[in-house]
């Protein structure tokens, strides 16, 4: 058993008033309820260092036991988007066709979404969201800890930071995913979770007209 304290350094960050961070809190409020997801995208180049800043940002957070358990898998190429797409869309032809429910489709409905995913190539990067169940290292497997809610967290700050740089995305979740495994050619330990096309809204783009719960819905105060 290691015994050896554990290393800190000092937190520091500038200490704000109550007026500020009330404005502060408000402002970032206004600013995130502007995000939608946005499936019409623009073939508009987006440049590698921004993806790199946006997954850095996304490992910034928190995760069981720190072993930040994921992998981003940033998909630029064209041929790789073509097979990821056919691939998508197989599985939700099946999904719509077959496997949902009437009362799953119905829910769909007002958002008009179908199988075909053409944003799958239109978008100039997808952001492939892979959890790692486990590590594997020289001295053989380890394991990781809250990995569906360290990832889940991790996808909630690359969201947000797709959105703060000016982008659009959509989270996009075929079912099942292990395709993506397969054509990205992902070790045994690493499970996909998340889809991402990230990249700048089409000048034509569309959204459904639909309202959030307020915060009476979604929150209690004791």
């Amino acid at each position: 058993m290691n015994d050896d304290p554990i290393k800190t350094v000092p937190y520091k960050r500038p200490v704000l008033s109550s007026d500020q961070i009330l404005e502060k809190s408000a402002e970032y409020y206004d600013f995130l309820n502007l995000r939608r997801s946005v499936r019409e995208f623009e073939e508009k180049d987006v440049p590698k260092e921004v993806i790199e800043n946006l997954i850095k940002t996304a490992s910034t957070a928190p995760s069981g036991a720190h072993k930040q358990p994921w992998t981003f898998v940033a998909v630029n190429s064209k041929e790789l988007k073509k097979k990821i797409r056919a691939a998508a869309e197989a599985e939700e032809m099946d999904f719509y066709n077959n496997r949902a429910t009437e009362e799953w489709l119905k829910d769909l409905a007002p958002l008009g979404t179908n199988w075909s995913k053409p944003f799958l190539e239109n978008a100039p990067w997808l952001i492939v969201v892979f959890k790692k169940v486990y590590d594997e290292l020289p001295e053989g497997r380890a394991k990781n800890y809250y990995v569906q809610e360290s990832v889940g967290i991790a996808s909630g700050f690359l969201i947000s930071a797709i959105h703060n740089a000016g982008l659009v995305t959509l989270t996009h979740t075929p079912s099942p995913m292990n395709f993506l495994s397969d054509i990205l050619e992902r070790p045994a330990n690493e499970k996909p979770f998340l889809l991402l096309p990230v990249g700048y809204p089409s000048q034509h783009a569309q959204v459904p007209d639909l309202e959030r719960k307020s915060l009476d819905e979604v929150s209690v105060f004791l």
